[in-house]
């Protein structure tokens, strides 16, 4: 009997033993060790890291220094979009950097991949299939519109400009909407919509050349 009880016991402390190990696995399996060495493109699929999970509202930005992504903070409170929560994935191309002296805002280019949720750290390689030029405070702000490369994640199948716009119109409208307004009224200019080449060119013009 006080074997079976040992044996009992020991069954239920493995059990408890696997749980915890699943428990203590890393939220983000997608977690890039650096994204600074992470290149913005092979061929014409583009890496995203994610800042801002779609369905959120919290502000998080990726911090070189500390290698870390932290709540950008607004009088000491984590800064929340008020408005309505992101409409994807939002984050930036890795290894890219739109020049202040170009008129840009001298921060890596912008990306919104559209895609279920995925948490702060994801890397998602993506194909381009728009972007959305505006200008913000007088500076260059272009956030590329992407879709999973793996055809399995995309929520619907649109894997260029044209099948975007022509059958998923409502979203590219909504998606437009979000940008020009989730700052407020008049605080963003649009300019207009480009193709996904537009985008792939847009990323190899801004991307850094490392000598």
């Amino acid at each position: 009997m006080a074997h079976r009880k040992i044996a009992s016991w020991l069954h239920i402390a493995s059990y408890l033993l696997i749980l915890g190990l699943f428990a203590c696995r890393p939220v983000n399996p997608f977690q890039p060790v650096d994204p600074l060495v992470i290149p913005p493109m092979t061929d014409s699929v583009v890496n995203a890291v994610i800042e801002i999970p779609a369905g959120t509202n919290a502000k998080i930005e990726y911090d070189q220094v500390s290698g870390k992504f932290l709540p950008d903070l607004e009088d000491g409170a984590v800064r929340k979009v008020q408005f309505l929560p992101y409409p994807g994935n939002y984050g930036f191309i890795p290894n890219t950097l739109v020049s202040a002296a170009e008129g840009g805002d001298g921060d890596p280019l912008d990306i919104l991949v559209l895609s279920e949720s995925r948490p702060t750290g994801s890397l998602i390689r993506c194909i381009p299939i728009a972007a959305l030029v505006m200008k913000d405070n007088g500076e260059l702000d272009t956030k590329i519109i992407a879709v999973p490369a793996d055809p399995a994640d995309r929520l619907f199948d649109a894997g260029n400009y044209l099948d975007f716009a022509l059958e998923f119109e409502p979203a590219k409208r909504m998606i437009e909407n979000w940008f020009v307004y989730y700052k407020g009224y008049n605080a963003v200019e649009l300019l207009g919509w480009e193709d996904g080449e537009y985008a792939l060119n847009e990323i190899k013009k801004w991307q850094i050349v490392k000598k």
